[in-house]
Order: structure tokens, then C-alpha cells, then sequence
């Protein structure tokens, strides 16, 4: 088997629109292709034999280890893969299930798809189940050793997830809201929502947490002086710069015991607790400063009291948590080391922040501890004897946490809430050593000892004793509080022609309304009347752009056939998606070989509108009006024929549709009905003569309606629209050259080809076409081209793209060619492959009342040679009249 490539999904996608993210392996069988399961010797033992859980996979017989069955009866072995880097990532704890294989139009090739939760650790289980089943298919077995190898593996990728427990509960409370997210590649931000309405946090900081109360928050002797005029109680302490102020400090706070911390500091290090004498105070004070970003250090009287962490969100106390240092208990029978090895068993601890517990490892603070009771790693403890390794309950030491959320005292409650407030922090958490939290801290000596500006929550949302909270709700509400909206408008157009000019015309619409609409087409990104980037630019990088943009109000997005299939959507539902049409291009590309399955791609932007939005559909085509029936989302048609049974049986029924009527573009609900414009009206319509811009306009009326966009608005906005250089490049751009017209226009298949034809048969004077197609079509695809060109124009330049998409020069017009001749042996055609020498060419040629038609691979090019011969002007209505057809 070999791997041919491996994508990663990121939303909706060819594949599944409730499952975003997919790893999608192709992969070639090779000398298995025509191998099933049941005929390679041993492949089923020794697969049970090193995946026995297997048997928990139910596939497509619907029962408990129907996978397995399938196995023993014969399945091919890019299915076993499939399955197998489900299970991987499982055993690593990953709750996953989806999967999909189906084999290709070349033999014995698969499109392997399956459910991932970390993008890294879905790619390592691609690989890794290839290379396990490999190994199974050749020996008969996988080596227990690489399993456990390719376990840990999977296991470290996870741990250097980048979110850690706070900020995954965040997340996660997000998506349960349906509010979207995604990482902001710097400092670990997360942003929320989109547009105008994103918010961003870092950890548990939010872009509303005050700076000043995060510098006085890390200010830890500044934050209990503050605290202190306050009359909050707190510990009583100094601050000291070098070793021989130390002396000095212990008596200032009333001697032994003590605590010694970095004035910077954070989770627990380089703190010591409960201090009795000079050496421990030395050894403390290097540890002190070896941990502190300046050289203050904290000398403090230390008070006893069990550790309690209280969080407040948005001004109220959300959880209570007593922390409890890392310790072991006794049984009579075990060493202080084995028990340690016993407690890092529990499958809940692990190293770093993303596991619900954290492995306890011995170090100075640990020696000095069983040194001060008389104890080693090798002293056994009685019965039930309590022996504490750390003298901080951090988590991350260790420790666990036990909720205290409803025993905390209403007084005590009242404090913490006061606290945030003096220091001025939206989210923090407020460590209280007290003897009984039930209590107020005034009656049992209770002290703050400290207020943190980022608090950890996993002391809280997986506590170890005790009710887990939900700390995470109320930070959302605290971003987005109840009702107030987390998304902006997202329309998303696709189709085989048509796409940029009514994506252009949608935002133009929008536009009218006065709010800023953001935009991506094939000849760049825009936001306003601003080009953002230039390029082709309709895949979910561009989308994200424009999304994540905090000055956008409305999306607008062209959507094309390969950014759905390289990642998906860039959204996960939009609240308008239109379909234009679907013809025969881009065939054999991306295992898209044929139209239906080209339909079904696109289908993804229909059926990924939300159920209160709108799928546009266009009514004439059979294969997207199919598309009604996948779309969980209301349906609005749009038809140049106003008898259409399809939109007629809808509106009938008080569906929402577009019609082409008595010569207006016509809006109809029911039995309401507006006539919008007058089509000879709208200068993207050169008079009414061009239908698939006639098409194209009703689209995007009936979406911006859809939308809540008003009529007036609307109809404005199809009389501003105009198919010039600036406002749609590459869209029917006509140039008057004084003795004759220049057309520009990017059609590059034969559904655009005939479209362009139904304006240029209309032109009175000669009809020359210039033109060509991308490299990647196939052989038949460039015929097509050539006998369609014959019945547009009476005479033909055959010229190639500078880039050829890895077909020999001359080969693309060669086949170009073959299909004029078999259209019309005497035929006027010349072939002039570099673009730019045909368009001057066939420009200096070109007699008087003629059309020269410019079909170019690059658009800009193509408009600046125009545009160097002083066109007189480019407004549709003042084109040379035509006649008509």
C-alpha cells in the first residue's frame, strides 16, 4: 500500500456536513487491490490479536462486532485502514466513529475518510494504520513494541494540544451555543464569533480583562497592600532584594514559621510553605529567586489553614475549590516511592495542564518534607497515614481539588466578589487559606493570600472529589451576554459559471444598505470598496479573512469546487447559500469525474444553510433543483421563465422565488409580488440582451431579499451594477475601440462558452474569437470547446494559457483545433499560442463594426492591452446597438 496523499477537512465538506473534521487519505492498494480480507492468510487473527477492541466497531451490519465479521468475510483493505486509524486515536481517548471509503475511477485506488479530533494525531493514525495493516498483511502480526510506540506516540501529540483544560471548556461551551471559534495564530488566542461580533481570550483573560488589574493582580505584594487598606485580610509580609535583608524580613513578620515566594510568580513556583528554621530559609530564598523574573522575593508569616481557590466571573463567585497538596496514603505494606507509583497509575494523571490530574514527581520540596518528618522514599507508612510530598496544593504539583462551591459562607462570598472589584479584574480566581471556608475569615484567622488575573479551571470543571461546575457558561455569557449575537450575515454562492459576477453584485446590494460587507472572488478579497488581496481567492483561507475581519458586517462569499474539497467550508452553516448551476468542468480533477458528482460538491453550500436561512436554487437545472431535498433550509428559486412548473408549484404554496417577467427582474411570495427593475435597465444586462446575466442578477436579488435586504435597496442596486473593468473584471468587460468592440470575458468550459454565445450571435459585424482553456480539463473537454466556438464566431485565434497545467505547449489548442474541423472543415481559424501576441494581433486586425471576443487566462493583462489603445468608453448602454436575435 502507498499513501498518495493525505488532506485534512475543516468543515463542512464532499463528505459530510455534520462531520467537519475528516482526515481523507488516498491511497493506493497496490498489490492488494484486488485482495480482499478473507484471501490473505492469517490477516484476521493477527488483526484481532493486536486490536482486540475492534469488536466494539459495529460498521455497516449494525451490531457489536460487525466490523469484525466483515473482516472475516472478505473487505478490501483501505475499509481496515479506515477502521483501524479510528481505534488508534480511541485507545488514546478520542470518542470517535465516522468513517467513509469508497475506491475511485482508477482500480484499486481509495479515498480513505475518517473522524479526527486533533489534526496532528489524525494524521499520525493515517500513517500509522497503514503502516500496522502493512505489517499484518506481510508477518501475519503488528510488534506489541510498535503499537505501544505508536500509542505514546498519539498520546504526545494530544498533550501538546494547543488548548489546555481552561480553555477547552471554554471552547467547548461555545460550539454548544453555536457560537464559532477558531485560533488566532499568536500568543495562543482563541477568537469567538465573527466579524463585528468576535471577542477573544488568552487562556481565562478576556479582551475585556482591565490591563491594570492584570499588573496589579501579578503584583503579588502591591495586591495585598491594595487589599490591606481595603481591610481585607492578608497575610503579613515583606519584599526583600538580596540574601542579607533575609534575616531582617523573618523577624519583621513575626518570625518562623514562614512562606517564601517570588514576588512574580505563578503557578506555585518556586514557593516554599511553612518554613521553620535558617537553612530551609536559604535553600528557600535560591528557589525563590531562581524562579522570579526580577529580584523581588516575598517573605510572609505563614498561616495554617486548608488552601481554597475561589473563582469569580463577571463580579459573582462561580465555584469554591479546596486544593490539597500532592500526598500518599499509608497501607501498612508499601514504601513512600511505591505508593507514589501507585497514585501516578490512576489514569486520569498525566504530565502538563490537559490531563484531569497531574503526575506527582519528587523533587527539593519533597526531600525536605520527608527529611522534616524523619521519612525516605523507601519509609513505610501506617494504615491510612496521610504523608504530604508538596507543600503547595497547586494541580500542576499534583494536588488534587475537592468543590466547596455551596459551603462557602454568604460573608466570605460577598468578599470575594468586593475583592474583584477593587482590583478590577472580569474573571479571577482569589486563593483563601482558612480552617473552614464555611466560616467567615474574620472568626478563624483566615487570610487572601494572593488574586490571579488567569485562573486555572480544571480544579473546577474536573474536580477530584466532589460536583464538577460549569465555569465556562459564565465566561461566555460574559462575552456574549444572553440574546446578543455572536455571527454575522454569511451568504456563500457557488455554481459552475456565474460565481464572481453574482458574488460581486450580492455584496454591491448589501452595500446599499450601508453596511460593511466583506467579500472573496476569484480576482481577489475585498471589504468595502477596498481590495484586501489580490488573487483567486474563493477558499476557506480568503473566507477566514474576511470572517475574522472585525470591521465586516455581512460575508459574502464566492465558494469553488476546490476549496470544499482541499478543506471544506470555511463555516460551518451560512444563512444564505446559492447554487447557480452545474455543468461539465473541472471534471477529472480531485476524483470528481463526473457531473452528478460534481453536483453533489457543490450541494455542500445548500445543505449547509442554516434551517431559518434560504438555499437559492436555480429552477432550469434539474441537478440543483435536486438539491431542495438535502437542504435542512427554506428554498427560494429564481427562473428566466415565469411558467416554470417548479417555481409556480412553490410559490403556489407561499415559497419565495425570482422570476424573469414581461421584461422585469420579479420578485414572488405566495401571491405577493414586486416587480424589482426592469432588466434593460440594469447595465449588467447590456440591455436585456445578455439572459445568463439576467440569470446571474435575478439570483442575487432574490438572496439579498432573503436576507432582509428592502426592495428599494435592491433596485438601486441593479441600476449602480455595471459589467465594467473595475466593478466585475472578467464579466462581459465591453470596450469601445471606436471602429470596433473588444470583449473581455473569463469563460473557460462550455456551459460559459454557450452562455457568452446567446449575447455575441446577436453582434451585427464580424464575431472573432480569441480563445483557449485551462490545462487541467481533459482531451475531450478542449474538442467540446473548439466546436462550440465555431457556432459563436466567424473567425477563430487558438492560443494557450501561459501556464499549461503540465500539458505539452501546443497540446491544448491541438485538440482546440481538432474540434473546429470537425465542426466545419473550412472553418477561418489561426493559431497563435502566446496570449498576449494573439490579442494584439487579432486587435490590429480586426475590421471596422466588428466584436473581437478575448477569452484570456489572465484578465488584467487582457484589459491593460485594451486599455493602452484609449478605448472610448465602457458603459453597456453605449455599446454599438445589435440586432436582434
Amino acid at each position: 500500500m502507498k499513501i498518495l496523499k493525505i488532506q485534512t477537512l475543516r468543515g463542512p465538506n464532499y463528505w459530510s456536513i455534520r462531520y467537519h473534521k475528516l482526515i481523507v487519505v488516498r491511497l493506493d492498494l497496490e498489490d492488494l487491490a484486488d485482495r480482499p480480507s478473507d484471501s490473505i492468510t492469517g490477516f484476521y487473527e493477527g488483526l484481532v490479536t493486536t486490536l482486540p477492541s475492534l469488536d466494539d466497531h459495529f460498521c455497516s451490519p449494525g451490531h457489536q462486532g460487525g466490523f469484525l465479521k466483515r473482516v472475516r468475510n472478505g473487505t478490501m483493505m483501505g475499509h481496515i485502514v479506515e477502521h483501524v486509524a479510528l481505534e488508534l486515536q480511541t485507545l488514546v481517548g478520542l470518542e470517535l466513529g465516522f468513517g467513509r471509503t469508497r475506491e475511485t475511477s482508477s482500480p484499486g485506488t481509495y479515498q480513505v475518510v475518517f473522524e479526527y479530533k486533533d489534526e496532528r494525531a489524525g494524521r499520525y493514525a493515517a500513517r500509522a494504520a497503514v503502516r500496522l495493516c502493512r505489517s499484518i498483511v506481510d508477518t501475519g502480526h503488528y510488534p506489541e513494541a510498535d503499537l505501544k510506540q505508536d500509542l505514546e506516540d498519539l498520546a504526545e501529540i494530544l498533550g501538546e494540544a494547543p488548548l489546555g483544560p481552561s480553555t477547552e471548556s471554554i471552547v467547548l461551551e461555545a460550539e454548544s451555543r453555536r457560537i464559532p471559534w477558531s485560533v488566532v495564530p499568536v500568543r495562543s488566542m482563541i477568537q469567538f464569533g465573527y466579524g463585528i461580533y468576535q471577542r477573544r481570550i488568552q487562556a481565562t483573560q478576556t479582551d475585556s480583562t482591565g490591563i491594570l488589574g492584570v499588573e496589579l493582580a501579578c503584583d503579588k505584594e502591591g495586591t495585598k497592600n491594595i487589599l490591606g487598606n481595603f481591610g481585607i485580610p492578608v497575610p503579613r509580609g515583606t519584599v526583600i532584594t538580596y540574601f542579607d535583608e533575609l534575616e531582617n524580613a523573618i523577624a519583621e513578620v513575626g518570625g518562623y514559621p514562614i512562606v517564601i515566594k517570588p514576588l512574580d510568580g505563578n503557578h506555585g513556583r518556586g514557593i516554599t510553605l511553612d518554613i521553620r528554621n535558617w537553612l530551609e530559609a536559604e535553600e528557600a530564598y535560591d528557589a525563590a529567586q531562581e524562579a522570579a523574573k526580577n529580584r523581588g522575593v516575598i517573605i510572609e508569616h505563614y498561616y495554617t489553614g486548608r488552601d481554597h481557590r475561589v473563582l469569580v466571573v463577571g463580579g459573582k463567585v462561580v465555584a469554591v475549590a479546596e486544593r490539597v497538596p500532592a500526598h500518599v496514603v499509608g497501607n501498612g505494606q508499601s514504601t513512600i516511592e511505591e505508593l507514589i507509583e501507585e497514585t501516578n497509575r490512576d489514569p486520569r494523571r498525566g504530565d502538563g495542564h490537559t490531563n484531569v490530574l497531574t503526575k506527582i514527581h519528587a523533587d527539593r520540596t519533597t526531600w525536605q518534607l520527608l527529611e522534616r518528618k524523619g521519612y525516605t522514599l523507601q519509609t513505610v507508612l501506617h494504615e491510612g497515614e496521610i504523608c504530604h510530598l508538596r507543600a503547595t496544593a497547586n494541580l500542576s504539583t499534583g494536588g488534587i481539588a475537592i468543590d466547596r462551591t455551596d459551603e462557602i459562607h454568604p460573608e466570605n462570598l460577598w468578599l470575594a466578589q468586593r475583592i474583584v472589584k477593587i482590583i478590577g479584574l472580569d474573571i479571577a480566581g482569589i486563593d483563601i487559606v482558612t480552617d473552614d471556608i464555611s466560616r467567615p475569615l474574620r472568626e478563624n484567622n483566615g487570610v487572601v493570600v494572593e488574586v490571579n488575573a488567569a485562573p486555572g479551571f480544571r480544579m473546577h470543571v474536573s474536580p477530584s472529589v466532589g460536583q464538577a461546575r460549569n465555569v465556562a457558561a459564565p465566561v461566555i455569557d460574559l462575552l456574549y451576554p444572553p440574546g446578543s449575537p455572536s455571527r454575522i450575515p454569511i451568504i456563500s454562492i457557488t455554481g459552475t459559471n456565474g460565481k464572481t459576477t453574482t458574488t460581486r453584485l450580492i455584496a454591491h446590494l448589501f452595500k446599499q444598505t450601508g453596511q460593511v460587507t466583506g467579500y472573496t472572488t476569484t480576482d481577489g478579497t475585498y471589504i468595502g470598496d477596498h481590495l484586501v488581496e489580490a488573487g483567486d481567492n474563493t477558499g476557506p483561507q480568503s473566507a477566514n479573512l474576511i470572517l475574522n475581519d472585525p470591521t465586516v458586517e455581512v460575508a459574502v462569499l464566492e465558494t469553488a469546487r476546490g476549496g470544499i474539497l482541499r478543506s471544506g467550508l470555511a463555516f460551518d452553516r451560512s444563512d444564505v447559500g446559492v447554487v447557480l448551476n452545474v455543468a461539465a468542468d473541472h471534471l477529472g480533477l480531485g476524483d470528481i469525474d463526473t457531473v452528478e458528482q460534481m453536483a453533489h460538491l457543490k450541494s455542500v453550500v445548500a445543505e449547509a444553510v442554516n434551517p431559518n436561512g434560504y438555499a437559492v436554487l436555480n429552477a432550469e437545472d434539474d441537478r440543483v433543483v435536486a438539491m431542495a431535498e438535502r437542504t435542512p433550509a427554506q428554498v427560494a428559486y429564481f427562473s428566466l421563465d415565469p411558467q416554470n412548473p417548479i417555481v409556480k408549484a412553490h410559490t403556489e404554496k407561499g415559497g419565495l422565488a425570482a422570476v424573469y417577467e414581461d421584461g422585469f427582474i420579479t420578485l414572488i411570495k405566495g401571491t405577493w409580488i414586486a416587480r424589482v427593475q426592469e432588466a434593460a435597465r440594469c447595465p449588467i444586462t447590456f440591455g436585456g440582451r445578455a439572459p445568463f446575466m439576467i440569470a446571474n442578477a435575478l439570483a442575487a436579488t432574490v438572496a439579498a431579499f432573503a436576507q432582509g435586504v428592502e426592495v428599494e435597496a435592491i433596485r438601486q442596486g441593479l441600476l449602480t451594477f455595471t459589467s465594467s473593468s473595475q466593478q466585475t473584471p472578467g464579466r462581459m468587460n465591453l470596450f469601445n475601440l471606436g471602429s470596433y468592440h473588444a470583449l473581455v470575458d473569463y469563460a473557460h468550459n462550455a456551459a460559459s462558452y454557450e452562455a457568452l454565445g446567446q449575447f455575441v450571435r446577436n453582434w451585427p459585424g464580424q464575431r472573432i474569437g480569441v480563445v483557449g482553456g485551462p490545462g487541467d480539463r481533459r482531451d475531450e473537454d478542449f474538442v467540446n470547446l473548439g466546436k462550440l466556438s465555431v457556432d459563436i464566431f466567424d473567425r477563430i485565434v487558438v492560443k494557450e494559457d501561459d501556464d499549461t497545467r503540465g500539458r505539452p505547449r501546443g497540446d491544448a489548442a491541438h485538440h482546440i483545433k481538432e474540434g473546429i474541423r470537425a465542426a466545419k472543415p473550412e472553418a477561418d481559424y489561426d493559431t497563435i499560442l502566446d496570449e498576449s501576441t494573439a490579442i494584439e494581433t487579432t486587435l490590429d486586425q480586426a475590421p471596422a463594426g466588428s466584436l473581437v471576443v478575448i477569452l484570456p487566462e489572465s484578465v488584467s493583462r487582457a484589459i491593460s492591452l485594451i486599455q493602452a489603445r484609449n478605448p472610448i468608453d465602457e458603459t453597456p448602454e453605449t455599446a454599438k446597438p445589435v440586432a436582434q436575435s
